[in-house]
């Protein structure tokens, strides 16, 4: 598999496009598809015929709207023009969903989230891979859970993230007023504080959180840590665990929603046999077709389209069930029918999604991972690249040899595989490998060549 720039000007000479190759299914042979072929713009045709500046500026691209959302009538129709915004609010996969209105396909883990923080009164843990829709989840519970009168703190982690700077920052947003010792009489200037007042100046630990947040009444209160795999000292994710035993223990009327990118529990939080009973887990599945179905239907009822049924079964497969690419891919499918002004979304506007965000992806490489995915010998392995792919859609990415074998199925060696992606190995190549007790454990060095290799070889395989 690899990556491909053409340009075609007025002359015939170099380019403005980036495709890629698929290989045929069993082969090593690779053909090379052009993801803008299909709805070239056409202010390009026109540019290449030569005309004068003043017709060339009245063809350039515009904006359909003001940053106001204003709708900018400057030739498109404008019902058109308002589609393409509806669009970019319904299924936009640039940022996490953040409200109700816009959430479909998981209803049933928000219910699980729901009745763990309010009958169970429990602490929660939400893990699985990226782009499974972790962060949105936690977005619409936070909007329900301030609906029925919680205090929703929502926080951030960071690679860096200290852990009395982190609840420092959450005890700055508990007004005083839901401290058991303040009086609803007490005075304006007593209800003006928060809870960062009463914790010591300088470094603290869990014991002097548990001990502030054991006193609040009132109310009660969701800490939301998100990305909290990001997390690098260890020491954190120590004194996290022991606040949600001390908070259990003191019966706070406080809890805390982790998540983060995982495969398991104890990838988030460690072995802490003392906090099982204070904590669910919550695993985060990949969307069902049904799922899918209900989140297209949000761009459906935004800009009135209608997917048919091979579109929405070609995304379901490109996306393997994430949120993310259901989204991806259902905007652009979407804005492909209306570019040309049809509001029924067929097979090939999916197709056309597909390519286009395979040329995306491809062009967002580094060139040398570009290089070494065009090259002979990531031809001639591409089933082996496409079983590691698939072996390594655990959350973390890591697989080994064994996983790869058992992927594969065909009887390849291990010794074998093993020689393969330890030749892909390397500060410029697209493979990293870490020696584990007895065994070693590879990884795409970028997430996206995964995802590439997987949606290639499925559009390769619907091909066939």
């Amino acid at each position: 598999m690899g990556l491909k720039r053409w340009l075609r000007g007025s002359r015939g000479e170099e380019t403005v496009e980036a495709g890629y190759f698929a290989p045929r299914p069993d082969t090593t042979q690779h053909s090379y598809i052009d993801p803008g072929s299909r709805l070239r713009p056409a202010f390009l045709d026109s540019l290449l015929q030569g005309e004068g500046p003043e017709q060339r500026n009245a063809m350039l691209p515009r904006f359909s709207a003001s940053a106001s959302d204003d709708i900018q009538l400057s030739g498109e129709d404008p019902k058109l023009a308002r589609a393409r915004l509806a669009l970019r609010d319904a299924l936009g996969a640039s940022q996490p969903v953040t409200s109700s209105d816009r959430f479909a396909g998981r209803h049933d883990a928000l219910a699980q989230l729901i009745a763990a923080i309010e009958q169970q009164r429990v602490h929660v843990v939400i893990y699985g891979e990226r782009g499974i829709g972790k962060t949105s989840l936690v977005h619409v519970f936070a909007d329900t859970a301030r609906d029925a009168r919680y205090l929703v703190i929502y926080g951030s982690c960071g690679a860096e993230a200290k852990f009395d700077d982190m609840f420092r920052a959450f005890a700055a947003r508990i007004p005083m007023l839901y401290h058991r010792d303040v009086l609803p009489t007490a005075s304006e200037g007593e209800h003006g504080r928060h809870f960062d007042a009463l914790l010591p100046d300088g470094e603290f630990g869990p014991r002097e959180v548990s001990e502030l947040l054991a006193d609040v009444v009132g109310t009660r209160i969701i800490l939301i840590l998100d990305e909290y795999d990001r997390v690098i000292d260890p020491a954190f994710r120590r004194n996290v665990a022991e606040l949600i035993k001390n908070l259990s223990d003191r019966a706070a009327r406080v809890q805390l929603v982790l998540t983060g990118v995982a495969s398991n529990l104890d990838e988030l939080i460690g072995y802490a046999p003392s906090i099982r009973r204070n904590i669910v887990g919550l695993p985060m599945r990949p969307l069902t077709l049904a799922e899918v179905r209900a989140l297209l239907a949000l761009g459906e009822a935004a800009a009135g389209l209608h997917f048919g049924d091979a579109a929405t079964a070609m995304i379901s497969t490109m996306a393997n069930g994430s949120p993310y690419l259901v989204r991806l891919l259902g905007h652009r499918a979407a804005l492909a029918a209306l570019d040309e002004r049809k509001t029924q979304v067929d097979e090939a506007h999916a197709r056309f999604a597909v390519e286009r965000v395979l040329g995306d992806w491809n062009s967002s490489l580094p060139r040398h991972t570009q290089a070494v995915l065009n090259s002979e010998a990531a031809r001639v392995e591409w089933p082996l690249l496409v079983a590691a792919a698939q072996a390594g859609t655990r959350a973390d990415g890591w697989f080994t040899v064994e996983d790869v074998h058992d992927t594969l199925g065909n009887g390849t060696a291990q010794a074998q595989i093993e020689r393969v992606l330890r030749g892909f190995t390397g500060t410029h190549s697209i493979v990293e490998a870490v020696e584990a007790g007895t065994e070693t454990r590879f990884r795409f060095r970028y997430p996206g060549v995964a995802s590439l290799l997987l949606m290639s070889a499925a559009m390769a395989s619907l091909a066939s």
